[in-house]
């Protein structure tokens, strides 16, 4: 039984996320039933690095999975290209060492989230970007961004009612930039909590507009409050860049 590490793109456009669910199609079970011709059977389990939700894209997933099959990984490549959607892309196959888990052994995480601010946005965008036109203070949404890093308690940055209790998470860089019309936010962590990145980006977005005080965000952090945080961007305009192991 071999362990194979694959690197995945998509757009989450039309899918409920990552994670298998009854109510839509998910990126994992595309994955599977492209991979079960592969072994002649029923599909194998694909476990993936990160759970995205239903509209968020990927240039930089990782997942793995058990195969007992003589393939070289290029040749796995190709198959699973020719079978999957246009909108999903195998980037890369390799040998893992046996036990890898993409979601276990995963040390850090990369995202990217962006927000347009033409008056008019571009139709090749509209599924990637969430769309605010109007300025925005980039000064006082990079100065809001240095209270993020470090380690912290983000409680206040995932969904009420979350069942989550190990909210402390560590962001290692967090950079907004300007890039003609867009608002770039990027993110590194150790890991996120769910819909973290979004209410970054969306308590931010407040602070770039003169609604929220750039040095706020230390009582945002201590308040461990859901209510005390911005609000939660759309999905569209998040992507996750890549995965560190």
């Amino acid at each position: 039984m071999r362990t194979l590490k694959l690197t995945l793109a998509y757009d989450g456009t039309n899918y409920v996320g990552w994670q298998r669910q009854i109510n839509g199609l998910s990126i994992q079970q595309v994955l599977e039933e492209a991979l079960a011709p592969l072994v002649g059977d029923t599909p194998p389990t694909a476990a993936g690095a990160g759970r995205t939700d239903a509209g968020v894209h990927a240039l930089g997933q990782v997942a793995s999975v058990h195969l007992d099959i003589d393939l070289a990984p290029s040749t796995v490549q190709r198959a699973l290209n020719v079978r999957l959607p246009q909108d999903i892309r195998v980037l890369g196959v390799v040998d893992a060492t046996p036990g890898f888990h993409a979601q276990f052994h995963a040390t850090g995480k990369a995202y990217r989230y962006r927000i347009a601010t033409t008056a008019v946005l571009s139709p090749f965008d509209r599924w990637f970007v969430w769309h605010a036109p109007g300025p925005r203070s980039l000064a006082a949404m990079q100065r809001a961004a240095e209270h993020f890093v470090g380690r912290h308690d983000f409680a206040s940055f995932q969904p009420a009612g979350s069942p989550v209790r190990d909210t402390v998470r560590t962001i290692e860089r967090l950079s907004v930039h300007d890039a003609g019309g867009e608002i770039v936010i990027d993110v590194e962590g150790d890991g996120f909590l769910r819909h973290m990145v979004r209410t970054v980006a969306g308590t931010l977005a407040e602070v770039g507009s003169g609604a929220r005080d750039p040095d706020s965000i230390a009582d945002v952090l201590a308040a461990r409050d859901r209510r005390a945080a911005g609000q939660t961007l759309p999905a569209a305009g998040l992507t996750l860049l890549s995965v560190r192991y």
